[in-house]
């Protein structure tokens, strides 16, 4: 072990910074060392990337982390109940991995960082996280958080503790092309937003035929780009609807009485449980919107029935109904 020592100490800055967490866990650390625990080579098959080659495909990517934790009575007592299990970190890893499609390996390392470091116990951790498939070698970013860093930032942000979050569950209206392309589409869009509850408007793809290919994948986008298309048609119809794209902006709109038009893309290209089936019609991608989003009720508006403005209860249906 002293071998091992005086050749970290010698070590610069800038050589540790492609060190092995633990090294450089043990280089920098202060005067009164903390405990220190560890998951090395921890690897998973993970779909994660910002180029379309990487979309739909998972990779190898490699999990190091070191995590330093408050002094304990642990190994006196042999108590297990006093110590930040090892499980803590590869549970931080598993949560992150299931809870969102991510496209950048600096954010996945940042997000695993921050629920590691929920835990009262848990003082600094190091996360180095690499691909390694997308080159001969490895792919990889590292980085270094803190309990007391986190803090002293909000602090000096002047950030209140943030309130409860509040769930809001939106009604997801499915409005055919019949509608869209109509002289009755103001009186829907006056009905929807007089509704109490507020709305995130799904729509069918653009009625121009769909070029078709030999790839779903590929077919699936250009479905997904037609919607689209005829969400700018709607909000260019109508200046109340505005056309949002992402998780952020969606909760934003809910939140301060919007009428949200969604362009799908981004929303299925990065969830981590996607829409099932490689021909996917329109409405079974409202269905699977309505229940990612957990909306009170999925309203499909029917083309040819009723008059403009009709009571949107009449055709309200559950998403488990559908």
């Amino acid at each position: 072990m002293g071998s091992v020592d005086r050749g970290v100490i010698g070590m610069d800055e800038t050589a540790l910074a492609f060190e092995l967490p633990h090294l450089r866990a043990r280089a920098t650390a202060g005067p009164d060392p903390l405990d220190r625990i560890s998951v090395r080579d921890y690897t998973c098959a993970v779909e994660i990337g910002a180029f379309q080659a990487e979309r739909g495909v998972t990779q190898r990517v490699r999990f190091n982390v070191v995590l330093e934790v408050s002094r304990n009575a642990a190994a006196q007592s042999d108590d297990v109940d006093q110590v930040l299990s090892y499980d803590s970190i590869t549970e931080a890893i598993s949560a992150q991995l299931a809870s969102e499609r991510i496209n950048l390996l600096e954010t996945l390392a940042e997000r695993i960082a921050e629920r590691i470091l929920v835990n009262p116990k848990a003082v600094r951790v190091f996360v180095r996280i690499e691909k390694l498939d997308r080159i001969p070698g490895t792919l990889g970013v590292e980085i270094v958080r803190s309990r007391v860093e986190a803090a002293e930032n909000l602090r000096n942000l002047n950030k209140p503790p943030q309130a409860p979050v509040t769930l809001v569950h939106p009604q997801v209206i499915f409005l055919p092309n019949a509608v869209l392309y109509s002289d009755r589409l103001t009186g829907w869009l006056d009905a929807i937003a007089r509704h109490d509850l507020p709305a995130i408007i799904c729509l069918e793809a653009a009625p121009e035929a769909m070029p078709e290919t030999l790839s779903p994948a590929a077919n699936r986008r250009i479905l997904l780009l037609q919607i689209e298309q005829n969400a700018w048609v709607l909000a260019g119809r109508d200046k109340r609807c505005v056309v949002v794209d992402s998780r952020t902006e969606l909760d934003w709109a809910m939140k301060h009485g919007q009428l949200s038009v969604w362009a799908p893309s981004k929303i299925v290209l990065d969830a981590v449980h996607g829409p099932k089936g490689g021909a996917l019609d329109a409405v079974a991608l409202a269905r699977w919107f309505a229940a990612e989003f957990s909306a009170s009720s999925l309203v499909l508006i029917e083309g040819g029935a009723g008059q403009a403005g009709n009571d949107l209860q009449r055709v309200v249906k559950s998403p488990a109904q559908l």
